[in-house]
């Protein structure tokens, strides 16, 4: 049986995978609510440890989006820290604009069942 990479569930149903890959993208968004705590990663990575082993899309959607959040998080941290210089106060709301349109638009391919791969994300996770 030859299934495409994005299609493949062991225990999900197709509708259930594609909205497990969405809640996890849409996840990162509490960061917006929550921006103190890392519940921007937190909250991700827990639906990424009970769910990655029934599908192998979640499993790859998980570790991008925790990938993307790690990563995000540190540009908004440096681009914060560079307020203090000054260069800071530009940067720092491209990078929050950036962060929020990358994750609407992921969760928006991932409504489609389709695996986003997120620019400028260093890859911790493989």
């Amino acid at each position: 049986m030859n299934q495409s990479p994005l299609s493949s569930s062991d225990h999900l149903s197709p509708e259930s995978e594609r909205s497990c890959c969405i809640l996890m993208h849409l996840l990162g968004l509490s960061g917006l609510i929550f921006s103190v705590t890392c519940v921007h990663i937190i909250a991700p990575l827990i639906l990424w440890l009970f769910k990655r082993s029934s599908s192998s899309l979640v499993d790859r959607t998980g570790k991008e989006v925790l990938n993307f959040q790690i990563s995000w998080t540190i540009y908004l941290f440096v681009s914060g820290a560079l307020c203090f210089v000054l260069i800071g106060w530009f940067i720092f709301p491209f990078v929050t604009l950036a962060w929020l349109l990358l994750i609407i638009r992921a969760a928006m391919k991932a409504s489609n069942g389709e695996l986003y791969s997120y620019p400028l994300t260093i890859r911790f996770l493989n």
